[in-house]
């Protein structure tokens, strides 16, 4: 064969190559899509409050109850980062946004060994000792 056929051959293949890896491509973005939409109605909660300040302050004492140490916490972007470090190493991030006139949304993004954590578990034990703590602080009396 001549090079320009071989050429001719190889850049056919290589197209042919890219478009099958197109098409699965878009349909892993498609199942990646229905998941990410499922992981994060398990990541986040709504909360009736507008208290910001006090509201990341009670999301560092829930996780430090829960047995993690705060790496850093910040009010202006409203994140507070923990690590705990017991048999592995989870890390939690927790977001908090306002929603609404009356809410907070608050998100938490757990990672183990660098990739997402989809299991419910840690969520709901988070977000169930979080409740607790805001119904305990919303009746605190002074």
């Amino acid at each position: 064969m001549k090079r320009a056929q071989v050429n001719l051959i190889v850049s056919v293949l290589l197209l042919l190559a890219f478009v099958v890896g197109c098409q699965s491509s878009k349909k892993q973005l498609l199942a990646t899509g229905e998941s990410q939409v499922q992981l994060r109605s398990i990541q986040s909660r709504a909360f009736d409050t507008t208290d910001r300040k006090k509201m990341l302050r009670t999301i560092m004492a829930t996780l430090q109850d829960l047995g993690f140490v705060i790496d850093n916490a910040d009010e202006t972007l409203g994140s507070v980062s923990a690590t705990k470090l017991d048999r592995y190493a989870l890390r939690m991030t927790v977001t908090i946004r306002p929603r609404g006139q009356t809410q907070m949304l608050v998100r938490a993004n757990a990672q183990y060994q660098m990739r997402a954590v989809e299991d419910p578990e840690p969520y709901q034990q988070f977000f169930d000792a979080l409740g607790k703590a805001m119904f305990l602080t919303a009746h605190e009396v002074d």
